[in-house]
């Protein structure tokens, strides 16, 4: 593929709004139908959405060739799309806002989560005593990979009790049998992971939930209001050169978001790859039930979601600190309005 130059582009194209535009929602042939998706995880029901548009051939059906790339996590994703060798990303919304910090400005279109599914847990092996989150002081806690969602997350949590990253260890285990192994060796004392891998530890009591994001409620305990997760995201160079072809990702995942919705377990099953399930049905869907109010029904960005996200940001991570973030170039409902009227499930 070609390599693009994602670098801070014009003011006025990084800041070019989308609505009103003739080419928004321009109906007419995809201005390239080859697009490369980077994602970190594509295992875990953080990025279903994308698994079930790929599995069902939704991305088909709208013309694009779609070829996604995995990731051991969502700061790993988000470098390709920043070194070109990826076009769109699936990946944490919260990284639109770092990049923006970086002057390099990318957009948010469609979103597939409206909780994070995140769940920081202790080992009972390593912290049998665990008493509060102080606790976790010079410990390893285990992440998809460092600076990802789930680092961010933990971050988060550890800011609220007063400590810093500085003061604990973040080891890289992936999102699946790796972060297991990782848990039950005693390499790790502490895990910030999402389902499958949460729900499989807690069923055979291996791990302590400390803070839990799968459901909104939780989710709104732990951040303060709705907390956007999981989104397709591209640079705004590429919206803006491509906005038919944009179009045609958000109808797809728009649709996905929709059969989610309605599907039976057994759909979900026979759809998605084997290697998802970890060897048991029954633990997969008990997880999807686990985490099936946290994806998002239509696509749509909440409205208080993006000021969520730099807040949490802002109260560890000095890359945003202070820096004049504008959350209107970080999103956009366009596309997905546009899909939801006429995309059927």
């Amino acid at each position: 593929m070609q390599r693009r130059s994602f670098l801070a582009g014009t003011a006025a194209l990084a800041g070019a709004s989308l609505v009103g535009s003739p080419l928004a929602f321009g109906q007419g042939k995809l201005e390239t139908s080859k697009v490369a998706i980077a994602v970190g995880g594509k295992n875990l029901f953080y990025y279903l959405p994308l698994t079930i548009a790929e599995r069902r051939n939704f991305f088909k059906d709208e013309g694009l060739e779609v070829e996604i790339s995995d990731f051991a996590g969502g700061s790993q994703a988000l470098k390709a799309a920043v070194g070109g060798s990826a076009d769109v990303v699936s990946g944490a919304f919260e990284h639109t806002l770092l990049l923006q910090a970086k002057n390099q400005y990318f957009r948010e279109f469609v979103l597939q989560g409206r909780a994070p599914q995140i769940v920081l847990a202790v080992s009972k092996k390593t912290m049998a005593n665990y008493q509060s989150i102080a606790d976790l002081k010079g410990k390893k806690i285990g992440v998809t990979a460092p600076g990802s969602s789930t680092s961010i997350m933990a971050s988060f949590v550890l800011a609220k009790a007063g400590l810093t990253a500085k003061d604990v260890s973040f080891i890289g285990v992936g999102a699946g049998a790796g972060a297991i192994a990782a848990l039950q060796s005693g390499q790790i004392d502490a895990l910030a992971n999402l389902d499958p891998v949460m729900t499989k530890l807690e069923r055979s009591s291996e791990i302590r939930v400390v803070s839990d994001t799968r459901t909104l409620n939780d989710t709104h305990t732990v951040f303060g209001g709705n907390m956007p997760a999981g989104c397709l995201y591209a640079s705004q160079a590429f919206i803006s050169k491509n906005p038919n072809t944009t179009q045609a990702l958000a109808n797809a995942m728009v649709r996905a978001l929709k059969w989610l919705q309605t599907a039976t377990g057994t759909e979900l099953i026979n759809t998605v790859p084997e290697s998802y399930l970890l060897g048991d049905r029954a633990l997969y869907l008990d997880s999807w039930q686990h985490v099936k109010e946290a994806m998002s029904p239509d696509g749509l960005m909440p409205a208080d979601g993006p000021a969520t996200s730099l807040k949490t940001l802002q109260a560890f991570d000095d890359t945003v600190k202070g820096k004049p973030i504008d959350l209107s170039k970080s999103w956009t409902n366009d596309f997905v309005k546009k899909a939801i009227t006429t995309v059927k499930a």
